[in-house]
């Protein structure tokens, strides 16, 4: 807490004393993000701001369900170009095609879902042809 302003000094002078003598004891140098860049102002103002950075922060997805699949059924083609061993390939396929099953049968809301579970085999001899 800081100490009260005393009679007869200015606010504007009592103000800048005080961040003076915090500058001087390095109190400002244990704050989030010192020394690293201020963030972009010349976008447009949102009143949301702050919540979208905190779903970011925190790795919080917003998309509808079905583009929230979408993106993991690519991300799952990603994942299997890079997998080491066959028994990946099929784990990471088995996992994504669980989950597009049972959205083909209970569609979710939002934009219609647009893909069908992958053929693993198929898959799985692509990606053997790609790692001989």
């Amino acid at each position: 807490m800081t100490e009260r302003k005393p009679p007869g000094v200015s606010f504007e002078s009592f103000v800048e004393k005080q961040i003076r003598e915090a500058e001087e004891r390095g109190d400002f140098r244990q704050l989030p993000g010192f020394g690293k860049p201020l963030a972009d102002d010349t976008a447009p103002y949102d009143e949301l701001w702050w919540v979208k950075g905190k779903l970011h922060r925190e790795g919080v997805s917003v998309l509808p369900p079905a583009l929230a699949l979408r993106k993991e059924a690519e991300d799952a083609v990603e994942a299997v170009a890079e997998a080491r061993t066959e028994a990946r390939v099929r784990e990471v396929l088995a996992a994504v095609n669980e989950k597009i099953a049972a959205a083909i049968r209970l569609p979710p809301p939002g934009p219609p879902l647009r893909i069908k579970p992958f053929d693993v085999e198929a898959m799985v001899e692509e990606w053997r042809a790609a790692h001989t």
